[in-house]
């Protein structure tokens, strides 16, 4: 499995006031099914986002604006929030136990793919090392992926599994419901099957 490399925890406060979090959008278009495997051509940086539960944010466009992609881990509570981040940047994502209609008949519980060179498997309930979820576990164990991306815990997570040598991130809550205090969203490079340069953003309530 791949090795994690000069991977740094680096912390961006947003302290950008309530009215402009609110401002709304005229975004609008055709939502297109996740894109597929990406061939090896060069380093990607990538945006992991969950549990937004249908709340936008004209800032997650600007977090995500270096990014290649958005990977969105699953409660997303609404087609216009996913159609939004697709018009943006391409857009991966799962489903979470908290969607329904539209979103589970265009996306799956569970997501694996290739990017950069580096497996990838997303799943909104997913745990963490030592303590997968039972629906993932079978799973995870059989095939190790390089990177597990999980969400619905609202509990921002990095952390290395040792004894299957993967990279586990929740990228946290980014939308307003739930218990959590701060709400956040998680970049990172990934470079011919290398992680690196992990940034989570921290975005006040």
């Amino acid at each position: 499995h791949q090795l994690l490399h000069r991977m740094r925890h680096d912390v961006v406060h947003d302290e950008k006031t309530e009215t402009e979090r609110k401002q709304p959008s005229d975004r609008a278009g055709i939502f297109s099914l996740n894109p597929p495997d990406t061939p090896l051509t060069r380093m990607k940086r990538i945006g992991l986002i969950s549990d937004t539960h249908g709340y936008w944010d004209e800032r997650y466009l600007r977090h995500f604006e270096s990014c290649d992609e958005i990977w969105h881990a699953g409660d997303i509570g609404g087609m216009e929030l996913i159609t939004r981040l697709q018009e943006f940047r391409p857009t991966r994502a799962v489903y979470g136990n908290a969607d329904g209609g539209q979103l589970r008949r265009i996306f799956s519980a569970d997501l694996s793919f290739t990017c950069e060179g580096a497996s990838v498997l997303m799943t909104h309930i997913g745990g963490y090392p030592g303590h997968y979820d039972a629906h993932i576990r079978n799973t995870i164990y059989a095939n190790p992926p390089a990177l597990f991306i999980s969400g619905h815990s609202h509990i921002l997570k990095v952390q290395r599994d040792p004894r299957l040598g993967l990279l586990h991130i929740n990228p946290g809550a980014a939308g307003l419901q739930g218990w959590h205090q701060v709400r956040t969203l998680v970049r990172l490079t990934i470079d011919h099957g290398i992680f690196k340069d992990l940034e989570v953003i921290e975005i006040p309530r």
